[in-house]
């Protein structure tokens, strides 16, 4: 079968931004951060004490007397994967729920209730849990209340590689649609990070600044956490043509690698075959991407490493691409974190508005990128990157391109 061309018709999101697509678009575009104090538990022994939580969240809103079967990064997953069926108009016959694919990603899982089964078990010590504890905790939960919710019964899995894991999953189903072998799928990723035990991991690693996320800016100091979730409906250029769909933009290209090196040390060789194989796939010569979605963490290490493979990628024409972190405003989402910037891509194309990097205070000479600051700024781009680089060395990169008649 000849390739497909794969177009995005759907997008749901749910993170510090806001609650929807329209309130989350809104916040990028004006560059408004949502990082903030932690609110959600007692974080005063911690080294750091904010974060990007999803504010005035109600889950009996969505779920009801039912949100006991889910741990909260699943609801993320669901919450967005209901907004971006919604939103592709798509009509689920019986034919097609077998041929649509969920595929999620995720880095922790149900981890806040993971984290107060332990407080029971060992703090507690009430000698037992709760009885939904392991389908609350596993990883493919959100995946799996996906494909409950809207009756799908073809594949259905979740990706983990830690940071990465939404831009694997995203791309996994994007080859799946490419190839024929599913016609439809919903992909993304979710997590929800705020708790004890796992923000105490994460300050031991000592990679969390203690004020806000500034990604390429001089004087930054770390990563900020974020949570959320985010999906996509991807389907063929053709059927989405046929039954009239709002095309948002395309996927063309997915690259993947791994350093093989250092655990948590980013290097310049591993994120550089990634980005240059997804061009390959798309078939993109480096001078027709205009705008690069950074993973842009704000750590020391990361953004001059970025900035390095950037250059070494595209040579002369780094100095004309645009790059910013939308990071800095939704925080770092671990697993959701490729599936958030993968809709700040989208949109970006979409719109011809491209999202700044916020909190900026100064230029990095290590970091000697155009890089897009406070305001988002106005652009007709045809080609973008979304960069995802992960602990143990594990790196996903999707390209888009704006939608071609």
């Amino acid at each position: 079968m000849t390739a497909r061309r794969v177009v995005v018709t759907g997008l749901g999101v749910i993170c510090a931004l806001g609650h929807n697509l329209a309130e989350v678009w809104c916040a990028l575009r004006a560059g408004r951060s949502g990082i903030g104090p932690i609110r959600s538990l007692d974080v005063s022994n911690l080294r750091f004490q904010n974060g990007a939580e999803v504010r005035e969240y109600d889950t009996g809103k969505h779920f009801g007397s039912g949100a006991d079967l889910l741990d909260r990064f699943a609801q993320f997953a669901l919450i967005s994967a209901r907004e971006a069926v919604a939103d592709s108009g798509v009509t689920l016959t019986p034919e097609l729920r077998e041929n649509t694919a969920v595929v999620s990603g995720s880095c922790v899982g149900g981890q806040s209730t993971q984290d107060a089964g332990f407080v029971e078990l060992y703090r507690q010590e009430r000698g037992r849990v709760h009885p939904l504890t392991i389908p609350r905790t596993m990883a493919n939960a959100g995946a799996s209340h996906i494909s409950v919710e809207f009756g799908t019964t073809g594949p259905a899995f979740t990706i983990s590689t830690a940071c990465s894991s939404a831009n694997h999953a995203i791309g996994q189903a994007f080859r799946m649609v490419r190839s024929g072998e599913v016609d439809l799928a919903i992909a993304g990723g979710s997590e929800a990070p705020f708790s004890m035990g796992l923000l105490k991991a994460w300050e031991a690693i000592r990679v969390i600044a203690p004020d806000t996320c500034r990604p390429f800016s001089r004087d930054r100091r770390g990563m900020i956490l974020g949570e959320g979730g985010a999906m996509l409906v991807l389907e063929p250029l053709e059927r989405a043509e046929a039954r009239g769909a709002r095309i948002y933009g395309e996927i063309v290209g997915l690259g993947m690698s791994s350093d093989a090196g250092h655990i948590t040390q980013p290097s310049v060789e591993g994120p550089a075959r990634a980005m240059r194989a997804a061009l390959r796939d798309a078939q993109l010569h480096p001078e027709q991407v205009g705008y690069i979605n950074a993973h842009g963490t704000g750590t020391p290490g990361n953004d001059p490493t970025e900035t390095r493979a950037i250059r070494e990628v595209f040579g002369a024409h780094a100095d004309r691409l645009a790059v910013s972190s939308t990071k800095s405003m939704h925080g770092h989402a671990l697993g959701a974190a490729g599936a958030l910037e993968a809709v700040a891509t989208v949109m970006a194309l979409h719109q011809g508005l491209l999202p700044p990097t916020a909190n900026f205070i100064g230029p990095d000479p290590e970091c000697d990128l155009d890089i897009i600051t406070h305001r988002a700024r106005a652009a007709q781009v045809e080609c973008a990157l979304s960069n995802s680089f992960a602990f143990g060395g594990l790196n996903a990169v999707l390209a888009l391109r704006t939608h071609l008649r």
